[in-house]
């Protein structure tokens, strides 16, 4: 075996290696009946670790690469060789996540990597308006004591989602997120909000499906890409602004790249990965049809300087910000995927809520809370255009306080059940008139009102702030909503 590439200890105790390598490909490998060779491709995946590329990162939905993973683990077994870190994603639908639903995710995911055990389960969750990934995550913690995961991580959380699974008392050792120095959402809040709780990023796109190198430079914008990956990022590069600004982009990097010699993907890799809280970059590789390993070892090998941050900040200074926070390229428009549409799936997920009608031109919705049947009122009614909201607290379906003590956190949960309710009886937060929030302490405002404008930031709905002397149930915010439908 060869040294090893650079690696980091995160606080949780995983050990990774920075250059991830990412099995994502595989799916579009095996696209339209495709098959592989998975003896060869777990034979080539060895190579990688014999090479120093010792993590790999895959997910339930990328065709075969946990078996072949699995393979490759055993094959370099047999050698007498370490094994491999392995991270995965499980990425159900939303829905009822109790012990026996997240177990058999688990367990799914080690019968087909061949293993009494993975490294890291990553979750992926479609729509924070269903709660139940709180459940999901709680049942992961279980499985983590059991030994069955070794770390829990996420896939596509931003900053204010992170921070109230965190506070909810989940211990999160990665969050896994697109980044890049077209796509460079990932830079701000998540990156605080992650250093200041010791929880890794890893980021994939780094190199925007291969666009961020050289062979680019100069090069005419194609009309037909084949690829998945190039499908995928193309749409990045049209959100930031098109081919124009990008290839200035890439010219930047380039006389950036010169300064070191190296290429234009290392300095976009290493930008990424000098980034506060990146633990890993994940670097894509297709089985079999190519390998860049000495290139992407290469990125390990200098660091870029104050001269050439200003370099990269000036070339990136002429493209549009990537709409959104991250993730939301798989929740809701523009969907920045390789289809480049994903309401289809959006829409088949099942209800957030319950809603029936009562008498003739009124709905209402149920969140499942007990208390709505018990105290005799729904989450939220509807009449005509116009839709009402109940005071709502952190409550998860359970009875169960979200982030006790904490305000935001409780804010954000409580504008996510807000949105779910308006949107089962047909609208949208764009269609909220006016909000009301009660605190019991004063000092919580800030918070609380930046989480309010990071839902409600260019809707600007009116709003009353009230400071109450106590909430009932020891709550520090409670909300309600009033929206009219266009």
């Amino acid at each position: 075996m060869t040294e090893s590439l650079d690696q980091m200890t995160l606080p949780s105790g995983l050990r990774l290696s920075r250059i991830v390598t990412g099995l994502w490909q595989m799916a579009d490998q095996e696209r339209d009946g495709k098959t592989i060779d998975l003896d060869a491709a777990a034979e080539a995946l060895a190579d990688y670790a014999r090479a120093g590329f010792t993590t790999f990162d895959m997910a339930d939905h990328y065709g075969s690469a946990e078996i072949v993973a699995g393979r490759a683990a055993r094959l370099l077994a047999a050698e007498g060789g370490a094994a491999p870190t392995i991270l995965t994603k499980w990425c159900p639908e939303p829905g009822p996540m109790d012990a026996g639903v997240v177990r058999k995710g688990v367990e799914t995911a080690l019968d087909r990597l061949g293993m009494d055990r993975v490294d890291v389960m990553q979750l992926h969750w479609w729509q924070y308006q269903s709660p139940e990934y709180l459940d999901a995550l709680a049942e992961l913690m279980r499985l983590r004591e059991e030994g069955l995961i070794g770390h829990i991580g996420l896939t596509n959380f931003d900053a204010a989602h992170l921070r109230m699974v965190l506070k909810q008392g989940i211990e999160i050792a990665t969050n896994q997120v697109c980044f890049s120095v077209i796509d460079r959402r990932a830079a701000g809040e998540l990156t605080r909000v992650a250093e200041e709780n010791g929880v890794g990023l890893l980021g994939f796109g780094t190199l925007c499906g291969g666009f961020l190198s050289d062979r680019w430079l100069g090069a005419a914008e194609p009309d037909d890409i084949a690829d998945w990956s190039r499908m995928k990022y193309k749409r990045f590069i049209d959100a930031a602004g098109g081919w124009a600004p990008y290839q200035a982009l890439l010219k930047g990097m380039q006389a950036v790249a010169a300064r070191h010699g190296v290429s234009v993907s290392n300095v976009a890799s290493r930008w990424v990965l000098e980034q506060g809280a990146t633990a890993g970059v994940i670097v894509g590789v297709r089985l079999n049809e190519n390998a860049h390993r000495d290139d992407n070892r290469r990125m390990l090998g200098f660091a870029l300087d104050q001269q050439d941050h200003a370099a990269i900040a000036e070339a990136v200074s002429g493209l549009d910000p990537i709409p959104g926070d991250c993730g939301d390229e798989y929740r809701k428009p523009p969907f920045l995927t390789a289809s480049g549409d994903l309401s289809h799936h959006l829409d088949a997920l099942p209800p957030v809520m319950t809603v029936s009608e009562p008498r003739p031109g009124r709905q209402r919705a149920e969140s499942g809370s007990i208390w709505e049947e018990k105290a005799g009122f729904a989450r939220a009614v509807r009449k005509g255009k116009r839709i009402l909201v109940s005071g709502t607290t952190a409550t998860d379906p359970h009875g169960t306080d979200v982030c006790p003590g904490d305000a935001a956190g409780q804010a954000v949960y409580i504008l996510d059940k807000i949105a779910g309710a308006v949107a089962a009886l047909g609208g949208t937060l764009e269609d909220v008139l006016r909000t009301r929030i009660y605190l019991t302490n004063e000092a919580d405002w800030q918070a609380v009102s930046a989480i309010h404008a990071r839902y409600f930031g260019e809707i600007r709905p009116a709003n009353t702030l009230i400071v109450v002397k106590e909430l009932i149930g020891d709550y520090a915010v409670e909300i309600e909503a009033e929206a009219e439908l266009d």
